[in-house]
């Protein structure tokens, strides 16, 4: 089997939680904090942090979802693990601007994150892909899953409540 040697175009890092919360800021005068959006909160389910790299295009969004909502990484009461969507269970996403990070010396550098503009809009493709996802899913629908997302391009303050650092990087 031949290894691509092509450079990510994104990045995911997934997180199972029995609870999160989510607060975003924009910084202002002096660095004091403002809220602009009212927590956003999750019960049981997966926190889903993105960055997408120079060379992401929408058509990756579909393979993305498909794949980040169908990881077998929640843990049943009888200790198997299943999708977000057979649990069935919440969803935070995160974009996170830092996971295209690269050390440079004692510095870190963002280079290869894509442009402001086009990120946020794949972002929000990301989004509404899920939310189409999880709206189409019987268990999901039936069980009343929501899915609750960052502002992309503010500071955020996240909680996380969870039952072990169970957490997975994945790129495409």
């Amino acid at each position: 089997m031949a290894v691509s040697s092509a450079p990510p175009r994104a990045r995911a890092l997934l997180q199972q939680c029995l609870a999160s919360r989510l607060q975003a800021f924009h910084w202002y005068f002096k660095m004091r904090q403002k809220p602009v959006t009212p927590q956003q909160k999750i019960q049981r389910g997966l926190v889903i942090y993105i960055c997408f790299f120079k060379g992401a295009s929408e058509e990756l969004i579909p393979k993305m979802v498909n794949t980040l909502l169908n990881v077998k990484l929640s843990e049943t009461e009888s200790g198997k693990y299943v999708s977000l969507l057979d649990l069935p269970g919440n969803l935070l996403i995160i974009p996170q601007a830092t996971l295209g990070g690269r050390l440079k010396g004692r510095n870190m550098q963002y280079h290869s994150n894509i442009e402001k503009e086009k990120g946020m809009e794949l972002y929000s493709h990301f989004v509404t892909l899920c939310e189409k996802e999880l709206a189409a899913n019987t268990k999901c629908a039936e069980a009343g899953v929501v899915v609750k997302y960052g502002t992309y391009g503010n500071r955020q303050v996240l909680k996380l409540d969870t039952n072990g650092p169970f957490t997975h990087m994945i790129e495409f």
